[in-house]
């Protein structure tokens, strides 16, 4: 009952995993496939913070990377070069106004407040425009933004500032009451409302205008605010297309040399394992159908580093398939019935295939966090192969034995790749080992 059951839901996986892979738009694929933008950022100064030091890129690059390339899954590539610049490449966009979308603002949020006359009066411009000075209280500062609404319904940006934030923002409020306080996003005013009252909490409320944010606005400013605010406001000065490193006729020949590969490693099992390794070709065709489809739910955009980790995620598949058979080989010649020598097989084989499986996802975790996005893209194809082959090897395959060869003895053990000579042969030598092993002796 139990493995009817898992075949349910084998199969569901199934089921779902081929619609992903028909109906889910295209894989991505990354720069050096596909070509994309390559675009320069120089960093500028602020008033509050007037020198580019070290640091400053560092976090300026994090926020950028932050945004651009969320969970290391679309290669973008983000480098420092120089003192004070960056160079982000983006794959797949070879529109240069939709890279610099894609890219987004520099998401700077000020607040400042008026400039003052002797007589503490807001001073004008020539123009008749109020002039304004920055109060320190930056978009460093903000802890998140959400959308939210006010008391007419009108669609708002509500903000909460982090500890220090909150501080300023108090301080701010309290010695501007009677006062304006303006709001600037990407050195544009948002709004300059009145302070009625100094405001406590760290909490404030950006609104549209008078005809307030329509939707769309309010999150695509959200969506900014949350990427990361920059530190300091970059500026483009330099843009361009790139073509594909690659391309489309390298891509053809990698398909055709992992379809070579992947058919030899095929072959190699039903000649080594006979009908346990058509079995476990079944279990490999199931495990890069689940593959396949996750990384186009993802998405994972695929480099060609990406595709090295899925070959090689498929190499670790066909490796614990191999332990599993061989193990099973062993209870088989030491006498055991088929259903006892699958069961055993596959137990005592688990702990070998589930270390080298977690040593090789630690390897994983270690590369994503520490690497650059190329390395990311890598670590993470590596990774879900790694952990799905897994649940094919352990689940699928056990489960399709089972379905097959049923629970009685082996009648046919060419089968497995054995003759009727090593059935029960290896008891006794077996059992010998086993016993030596117990009080240390060496053969």
């Amino acid at each position: 009952m139990k493995n009817k059951i898992i075949m349910f839901w084998v199969i569901v996986a199934i089921v779902i995993a081929s619609v992903i892979t028909i109906y889910k738009k295209p894989t991505k694929l990354g720069l050096d496939l596909v070509g994309g933008s390559r675009i320069m950022l120089e960093a500028r100064t602020t008033d509050s913070v007037r020198k580019i030091t070290p640091e400053v890129m560092s976090r300026l690059q994090y926020a950028i990377e932050s945004r651009v390339n969320k969970l290391g899954v679309s290669e973008t590539s983000v480098a420092q070069v120089g003192d004070k610049r960056l160079l982000v490449e983006i794959p797949n966009v070879t529109d240069l106004k939709e890279a610099e979308a894609f890219l987004g603002k520099t998401a700077q949020l000020e607040f400042k407040q008026p400039v003052f006359d002797a007589n503490k009066q807001p001073k004008r411009d020539e123009k008749g425009l109020m002039m304004w000075e920055p109060t320190g209280l930056t978009g460093e500062d903000l802890k998140s933004a959400s959308i939210g609404s006010d008391q007419t319904g009108q669609w708002t940006v509500s903000l909460e500032f982090n500890g220090n934030g909150a501080t300023k923002f108090a301080e701010l409020t309290q010695k501007l009451v009677g006062q304006q306080m303006a709001i600037f996003f990407d050195n544009e005013e948002i709004s300059a409302p009145v302070i009625r009252e100094a405001i406590f909490g760290g909490r404030a409320e950006i609104s549209g205008g008078s005809s307030g944010f329509q939707y769309e606005e309010a999150e695509k400013m959200v969506n900014l605010l949350n990427a990361g605010a920059l530190p300091v406001p970059s500026e483009i000065i330099q843009e361009n297309t790139v073509g594909p490193t690659l391309g489309s006729d390298s891509i053809e020949k990698s398909k055709f040399a992992g379809i070579i590969g992947i058919g030899f490693v095929m072959l190699f099992m039903i000649f080594a394992y006979r009908l346990p390794g058509a079995i476990a070709d079944i279990a490999l065709i199931v495990y890069g159908l689940i593959l396949f489809a996750l990384f186009k739910a993802i998405p994972v955009t695929l480099t060609l580093a990406g595709i090295a980790g899925f070959v090689l995620s498929v190499g670790m598949a066909v490796d614990a398939n191999i332990l599993i058979f061989e193990r099973t080989k062993e209870e088989l010649k030491a006498g055991r019935n088929l259903f006892t020598a699958i069961n055993s097989g596959f137990d005592r084989a688990f702990t070998s295939i589930f270390d080298s499986n977690m040593t090789t996802v630690l390897t994983c975790v270690i590369l994503y966090f520490l690497g650059t996005s190329v390395v990311k893209g890598f670590a993470l194809t590596l990774a879900l192969g790694v952990i799905v082959s897994m649940f094919t090897a352990i689940t699928v395959t056990k489960n399709f034995m089972h379905l097959i060869f049923g629970t009685g003895e082996l009648k046919y053990p060419a089968l497995f790749g054995l003759s009727k000579d090593d059935i029960g042969q290896g008891y006794e030598v077996t059992e010998t080992k086993r016993e030596k092993a117990r009080f240390g002796i060496l053969d």
